[in-house]
């Protein structure tokens, strides 16, 4: 706070607040949030901030920094802790417990297309259609699209692959989809597999059970013992499944947490069961503010965690969670309708509780353990590049190209804890000689450092160049040009056998040479990061070259601008699909005629 500020008066400003609920935003002398709490009382909870004769050091430390503070009324302590968790999630307050899960989850999404077709959705539901979900991962998504598509053999195509073919794909050939795309199944009949799909993901699979076999009997009655055997075999399995993953004691729809806290990291564990149907489990790293008990983190999270996330019909805790009359209130009114929230349970209940603790536990301690083998690796950086702290921050950048085409340079960062993905760039080079990878370097670390160099963004404390003198003399020049020399560059040159572990290391500021060795923690760490630079910018030089690949080739047919060749690559799903279409297929897009038609598929097809 600069010396001329005047401090801020929180027991003058607590004598104005009202003892009505609310939320609270706490707010330092360059206006950023502090911290976001939420009262059933406000004037008594922002009070203990000021009046308590001694607070814990962090609190007091965070107390210390408030240049002003902010109110909002509510009507009940439920609405308050609402309008706290979506500030939380939206403005990330320093010193609060936050919710760090910043993918979505997956569902399954059934569309309501004239044929319909069950595939993997992640992301916003714009398409009309019915979700399934939230499933824990992705791979539980498509183990159970693949046990669709094996049971009832529903369409998973695109809808403009779908519209485009003229004979069945592999899916048929394999069994996998009945082939509704060239009329090899009678829409009543697709229609009903699309019926029993549904049914078996609302868990209604007994009914699912008695219409196959009742469909069995009759097919067998006018001897079509063809599809009495494929709708056994249907039987058969979906027993089988039915014993295998329903789960004892296990409501409808309901959602099991445990928190463990340890050495300042908090993991809480979800198990999902849906239908009855257990669909697995996910661990959640929530960032930590003070010394937060594990109530405090379970309460938190889940206000959070449900702003973006179905709430079930019952949620099931370890432990009873802060403020848990505010939050089934607010679960409540989320879900409108009532939401029962427990903690102390028996039988069944009990037994998923100590199975989420376990999953709770075991995610903590392997948390704990990388993040020890992490600290060890900074530190022996920081001691083989004899630094005078412990570095905070690593950059690498890597350069990939296909003989000079569609160059594209990586950035990557680490920290203490692992991958920072959030701060992951990408640069697609231009206007360089293809394959110098020298320009590349060169022009990825003047994109990167400008901004820097005008006051935006964090610098490294180390940069990981891929590469040996020659690239460690363009880094060099470059941040020197900006007049961020104090930077330390390290070039990581591969051994002459180029084996992992025989790496020479170059140090920009002296130019000395290095061999850790294959034995070495700081060469591990090293190691590692260059490996996620050289993974991160091959992805992005593919799709690079393939979309310049695609839109090339077309780019070459007379008569193809810009709108007629987007079209086409939208109707078709791509490169490939335009160039399997035939001559009727191509008409059928907007804006190609026959002429065109049959001139894109002769010089397409040579």
């Amino acid at each position: 706070m600069p010396s001329d500020a005047v401090a801020f008066d929180g027991k003058a400003f607590v004598r104005t607040l009202t003892t009505s609920p609310g939320v609270y935003r706490m707010f330092d002398a360059d206006d950023a949030l502090l911290y976001v709490g939420k009262a059933s009382n406000l004037k008594k909870r922002v009070g203990s901030y000021f009046l308590k004769p001694q607070l814990e050091p962090r609190i007091a430390s965070m107390v210390s920094r408030i240049a002003h503070l902010e109110v909002t009324l509510t009507r009940t302590e439920g609405e308050a802790l609402l309008l706290e968790a979506q500030l939380i999630k939206s403005l990330r307050p320093r010193y609060n417990i936050m919710l760090r899960d910043d993918k979505s989850y997956p569902y399954i999404f059934v569309s309501d297309d004239p044929y319909p077709r069950i595939v993997f959705h992640r992301g916003a539901k714009h398409e009309k259609g019915r979700y399934f979900g939230p499933y824990p991962s992705a791979h539980a998504v498509r183990e159970s699209i693949a046990l669709m598509q094996r049971l009832f053999r529903i369409r998973n195509c695109e809808n403009s692959f779908f519209r485009n073919r003229t004979r069945p794909c592999l899916q048929y050939q394999i069994g996998r989809c009945t082939a509704p795309c060239v009329g090899l199944i009678d829409p009543q009949e697709y229609a009903d597999d699309v019926r029993h799909a549904v049914m078996f993901l609302e868990g209604r699979n007994t009914r699912v059970l008695d219409e196959l076999a009742a469909s069995m009997e009759a097919a067998s009655a006018r001897q079509d013992y063809e599809r009495a055997a494929r709708l056994r075999d249907q039987v058969a399995t979906l027993r089988g499944l039915q014993a295998h993953h329903y789960v004892r004691g296990a409501s409808a729809d309901m959602d099991v947490f445990a928190c463990r806290v340890e050495a300042g990291i908090a993991c809480v564990s979800v198990l999902f069961f849906r239908n009855g149907i257990s669909l697995g489990s996910r661990d959640h790293f929530p960032k930590l503010a003070f010394d937060a008990l594990p109530a405090d983190v379970l309460g938190q999270f889940l206000a959070q965690y449900y702003l973006d996330q179905p709430v079930p019909a019952e949620i099931v805790c370890e432990r009873q969670p802060a403020d848990a009359t505010a939050l089934a209130e607010m679960l409540s009114a989320r879900a409108e309708r009532e939401v029962a929230l427990k903690w102390r349970v028996r039988g069944e209940r009990a037994r998923f509780v100590e199975l989420a603790a376990r999953n709770a536990e075991a995610a903590l301690l392997a948390r704990l353990s990388s993040r020890q083998t992490l600290h060890t690796r900074f530190e022996a950086l920081r001691g083989l590049l004899e630094l005078d702290e412990t570095p905070a921050r690593l950059e690498c950048f890597d350069i990939s190209h296909t003989m000079g085409e569609e160059t594209v340079a990586s950035c990557v960062v680490f920290g203490p804890e692992g991958p920072l993905k959030n701060h992951y760039r990408r640069f697609n080079i231009r206007g360089i000689t293809g394959g110098d990878d020298y320009a590349a370097m060169r022009q990825a670390l003047e994109r990167r450092f400008r901004r820097l160099a005008n006051g935006e963004g964090e610098a490294p404390d180390v940069l990981l160049i891929d590469g040996g003198r020659g690239q460690v003399g363009e880094a060099l020049a470059v941040l020197r040009g900006l007049g961020l020399d104090h930077i330390r560059i390290v070039g990581v040159a591969k051994g002459p056998s180029r084996r992992a572990g025989e790496e020479t290391l170059v140090l920009g500021d002296s130019g000395r040479e290095l061999e850790p060795g294959p034995d070495s923690p700081a060469l591990h760490l090293i190691d590692a990061v260059r490996d996620e630079a050289h993974r991160f910018a091959i992805t992005g030089h593919r799709r690079r070259r393939e979309k310049a690949r695609e839109r090339g080739v077309l780019e070459e047919v007379p008569g193809i601008g810009a709108a007629r060749r987007s079209a086409l690559l939208k109707a078709f799903g791509g490169h490939a699909g335009v160039v399997g279409a035939g001559v009727e297929e191509l008409c059928r897009v907007r804006g190609i005629n026959r002429e065109l038609a049959e001139r894109i598929h002769a010089f397409l097809h040579g």
